[in-house]
């Protein structure tokens, strides 16, 4: 009989070894995909923090675009207006009414 409690022994030490080693393994396991699913979610924010960045940025080149565009309309409204006054004064200046060294 002391032959039949040692070998029940042996398996339920076996047993156990393996029940408590699977687990282990088991509960590992868990805590490495907890980790590797924060991992991805900090990438994840950061990505749509950079995605963010970069819409503003196209946002303010579009403004930056417009208002370009606006002064160079804007100039060439002054250079034409320019291009006339400097024609006027020339045809007063030829018509003796300005002195044309002063």
């Amino acid at each position: 009989m002391t032959i039949e409690l040692t070998i029940l022994l042996s398996i339920v030490s076996v047993s156990a070894a393996v029940y408590f080693g699977l687990s282990g393994v088991r509960r590992d396991q868990k805590n490495d995909d907890m980790q590797e699913a924060a991992q991805l979610t900090t990438v994840l924010v950061k990505l749509e923090n950079i995605n963010n960045g970069i819409n503003k940025i196209e946002s303010k080149m579009d403004r930056v675009e417009s208002e370009t565009r606006a002064n160079s309309e804007k100039l060439i409204k002054v250079e034409e207006s320019t291009k006339q006054a400097h024609k006027r004064i020339d045809e007063i200046v030829q018509k003796g009414v300005i002195d044309s060294e002063n």
